[in-house]
């Protein structure tokens, strides 16, 4: 349950709703107003907004022209994720309809590892022997391979968002902004590069790359990077795309996860689409989610989208058992010392079953879990991989560059990281991890708070407002969902719900006092409305008719059997008289329920 609810604007009677949830962002005058609700094309940004070096990005053009020119082979370099497989995607389609000889290559997680290697270089230089190599979603802290492929004759481009480190590589050009994920970054660099490329080819070109916003979208909310300026954009824009795409691997990948084009918005990209794509990377190899991505053979698609389902079937499985496994080591753990308490303030797990692919979802589950920052390590004999996850005010990739004389290599952004590390230093590593989390965090980070954007009663939640909430969309990182509370409900009913009961469905309500116009008598009416709530199934014995609740939630369309209706998606519920009492006063069922 979460401790402490942030209610940003407590005066919210008699204003105007979208008023209240725009200064809840910050978002302040109508010229900021009407740029949030009408972002430009992200065609129009420019790239001085986005902290793109524009000297960077014609030296990257100036070089590709060259390979276009000299017919050289050229390899494009992506990391395995769904922002680097996309993002490789838009920039291999965009060189191979030039007219320039290019291949993609996908790593492989174990066999590899992330981003270049000399294994993997060695790889492309023997299949392909490029004279050029552009990397997509990593390559900023690579100096060391990019130096060794410099040795064998080959140029790089990066082009990356990962935060920068103190040494850069030498690399022909470096194309980065922390501000837009991969993708989007690589789609505005095509947008620059096919200006430079004048020819009868030009519009095709343009009109190409207005297509490929479905991938930069795709990628923007895989990756959880802010929806907020240039990626608001690119996401908003990219939704159109992808609600109307013709990419055959997106269409069978829509169809097989049970979606309609239409209909999909941040969640279904996020928890439906995202997940199959990213699933080969993380259990076999990338290189089918780039084929899916890329294919133009109907039946293929088919084929590839099936694979990748039956694949994010068994990363659920294994996820499912490592966070149990994790968990269970975790509560294993010795208490702190005396004296030591302040500083255990940072979850450091190793063993060797931990599959490389699904440590980094483990480390968010446990954040999930306990609000700690969290660091899950496949450990292996001489070396060991990790992955990182942060909370709230704590940058987890500026505290591991404090430990880098102890790792092979580090990289990532301030909520999320990876790490290689030689296994003999994991216990001097989490000392020194566990001390500068002792120093930085205090009590007040660690307690997980809810902000809620206003109090509102159950009479104002109608289809009018749901309306105007859905003007903020799309919804992400620094654009949340807008968050209401409503105080004293009753509970009507209560059942459990889903396969194992972890899941909550109830009906509330709450009066409501009305006055005639006519004759200024007053009338009450009692204003019903069913919630759904996630994994909240251990609220079930405690809730009770007689006793009210105060309930945090976002509002929800919910489609059933082409009906439309408002429902509450709750966030967090608390039980006003804490001495619960028997549920003699409610209904209470078992029923089956499929979470979408």
């Amino acid at each position: 349950m979460i401790k402490k609810w942030k209610i940003l604007n407590s005066g919210s009677k008699g204003k105007e709703i979208v008023d209240i949830l725009l200064t809840n962002r910050k978002i302040k005058g109508k010229k900021a107003a009407g740029e949030f609700f009408h972002p430009v094309h992200p065609s129009e940004i420019s790239l001085s907004s986005l902290n793109i070096s524009k000297t960077e990005v014609n030296k990257a053009i100036k070089r590709i022209k060259k390979a276009h020119e000299k017919k050289e082979s050229v390899v494009v370099y992506t990391d395995y994720d769904t922002d680097g497989v996309s993002g490789g995607t838009i920039i291999w389609e965009t060189l191979y309809s030039l007219g320039i000889k290019a291949m993609p290559y996908v790593p492989h997680r174990v066999d590899e590892g992330y981003g270049f290697s000399e294994k993997g270089i060695d790889i492309v230089k023997e299949k392909y022997n490029p004279k050029l190599i552009i990397s997509v979603d990593h390559g900023v802290t690579a100096w060391e391979k990019v130096a060794f492929a410099k040795k064998l004759g080959i140029d790089i481009i990066i082009i990356d968002h990962h935060v920068l480190p103190d040494k850069l590589p030498e690399a022909v050009a470096l194309v980065h902004t922390t501000q837009l994920a991969a993708a989007g970054l690589a789609w505005v660099f095509v947008n620059e590069l096919i200006k430079f490329f004048e020819s009868s080819k030009s519009s095709v070109l343009g009109s190409e790359l207005l297509k490929m916003l479905d991938l930069a979208a795709l990628a923007t909310i895989a990756d959880l990077v802010p929806l907020t300026g240039a990626n608001r954009s690119m996401v908003k824009y990219g939704l159109e795309v992808l609600n109307h795409t013709k990419r055959l691997g997106l269409l069978a990948l829509i169809a097989g996860s049970g979606l309609t084009l239409g209909e999909i918005g941040t969640y279904e990209v996020g928890h439906l689409l995202a997940p199959r794509i990213n699933a080969s990377g993380r259990l076999t190899h990338a290189l089918d989610s780039l084929r899916l991505l890329c294919t133009k053979d109907k039946d293929r698609a088919k084929e590839l989208a099936d694979k990748l389902n039956l694949t994010n079937k068994e990363r659920q499985l294994l996820l499912e058992e490592t966070v149990l496994h994790a968990k269970d080591l975790y509560k294993g753990l010795p208490l702190p010392e005396q004296g030591e308490a302040l500083s255990k303030k940072l979850i450091f797990l190793s063993h060797e079953t931990y599959n490389q692919g699904v440590i980094g979802l483990v480390a968010g589950k446990l954040v999930d879990e306990y609000y700690l920052p969290s660091i899950v390590i496949s450990r292996g004999e001489v070396y060991s991989k990790a992955s990182a996850r942060s909370i709230s005010g704590f940058n987890i990739i500026e505290t591991l560059r404090m430990a880098k004389d102890l790792l092979v290599d580090v990289g990532g952004h301030p909520m999320a990281a990876g790490f290689t590390v030689e296994t003999k230093f994991l216990d001097k590593l989490e000392k020194r991890l566990q001390e500068i989390a002792g120093r930085s965090l205090t009590e007040e980070n660690l307690v997980r708070e809810l902000k809620i954007d206003t109090e509102i009663s159950l009479s104002d939640i109608t289809d009018d407002l749901y309306k105007k909430i859905q003007t903020f969309a799309p919804f992400g990182m620094a654009n949340y969902e807008p968050v209401f509370v409503t105080r004293g409900v009753k509970v009507e009913d209560a059942r459990l719900v889903g396969s194992d009961g972890k899941h909550l469905k109830l009906k509330v309500s709450q009066p409501s006092i009305k006055q005639s116009t006519i004759n200024n008598q007053q009338s009450t009416a009692i204003i019903f409305f069913d919630c759904i709530a996630f994994g909240m199934g251990e609220l079930y014995s405690k809730l009770t008719s007689t006793k009210p609740i105060d309930i945090a939630y976002t509002i929800d369309m919910n489609h059933w059997n082409g009906n439309y209706r408002l429902q509450l998606k709750l966030k967090d519920v608390k039980i006003i008289d804490s001495s619960y009492e028997s549920n003699s006063g409610i209904t209470k069922k078992i029923s089956g329920f499929n979470r979408d």
